[in-house]
């Protein structure tokens, strides 16, 4: 029981101090709005993907134990995104609170926490994992996130054929799954192995990407959101924090999943709700307060519910 509470401590709580240092350097006046905005930019177009680049190319994947776990990440996916549409068509009235909702429980922030807590627990073995299985949910993720959000219409010109010609411009131009598919036909092909200076500059790229978004993440938490959350709220947090977790285990049980591939699936699944959802609520014209509340509970919650999980999970000795 101490080696697994030990291993969860160990997989969360360096993910907690760089976000805490993250506050800490917001409530300082030391990162303002502006180095927030362009250091997630930059994390998001150069660094992130070079860390997916680089460990999918130096990995040796099973991919056919990673189709399996893809399989399951993508059923979760669509139980959770179908259970909460159902919940909130019957309990939840307003049309610009549904989609928030239902996009609140099951998009979960992959790329920033989910891989940086898998690569605590894994190291380059998981990451290498986490990044595949992040490469092909997040696609679904951006698909349903439109579907459910489309119930608020900010304009007569905002109709599912340009909704459809977003969402495959927003798949075609993100630079993470443009890094992982080149990452794939690079493997496929026969070419030499990257070494040298551009292997190198690769790595020092991909050392940054975690910590500074974790920092930015911190950066970004509203406190106050945090501690006056509504009734909703609370509601879509648990959806999150509690039930999305418990999704995942089963699912990952009925598979045959253990070790690091049942790691993967829960701490990928298990993660706060994505930065993402807010932006893509307000844009499609969601309530942007309502997302907002969920990303900054479950950002902080989520985090001990992951350590609390992930315990569990070691002495059951499933991951």
């Amino acid at each position: 029981m101490t080696a697994a509470i030990i291993f969860a401590i160990t997989i969360v709580l360096p993910n907690l101090f760089l976000m805490g240092l993250g506050f800490f350097m917001q409530r300082r006046g030391e990162a303002s709005q502006a180095f927030i905005d362009q250091a997630s930019s930059f994390v998001f177009n150069y660094c992130l993907p070079c860390l997916l680049f680089f460990s999918v190319v130096d990995s040796e994947v099973d991919y056919a134990k990673q189709m399996i776990l893809i399989v399951a990440g993508i059923l979760v996916t669509f139980i959770l995104f179908i259970g909460a549409e159902i919940y909130a068509s019957y309990f939840i009235r307003k049309p610009a609170d549904q989609g928030v909702f239902v996009q609140g429980i099951f998009r979960s922030n992959m790329a920033i926490i989910g891989l940086a807590t898998v690569a605590n627990a894994y190291g380059e073995q998981g990451l290498s994992i986490g990044a595949v299985y992040m490469g092909v949910v997040t696609i679904l993720f951006n698909i349903l996130a439109v579907i459910t959000l489309s119930r608020v219409s900010k304009s007569a010109a905002d109709t599912w054929l340009s909704r459809s010609i977003m969402i495959i411009k927003k798949l075609f131009t993100n630079p993470l799954i443009i890094a992982l598919v080149a990452a794939f036909a690079y493997k496929a092909l026969p070419l030499p192995p990257i070494t040298g200076v551009i292997h190198k500059t690769g790595d020092l790229l991909a050392a940054v990407a975690l910590p500074l978004a974790l920092i930015c993440a911190g950066a970004s938490i509203d406190l106050k959101s945090m501690l006056h959350p509504s009734g909703l709220s609370m509601q879509a947090s648990i959806g999150r924090i509690v039930i999305a977790p418990f999704v995942a285990i089963a699912v990952g049980l009925s598979f045959g999943l253990s070790g690091v591939h049942m790691g993967v699936l829960f701490l990928m699944v298990a993660s706060p709700t994505a930065a993402a959802s807010y932006v893509m609520a307000k844009a499609m014209g969601g309530n942007d307060i309502l997302a907002a509340n969920i990303l900054a509970f479950t950002t902080v919650v989520g985090m001990f519910g992951m350590a609390i999980g992930a315990a569990i999970l070691r002495v059951l000795g499933w991951i």
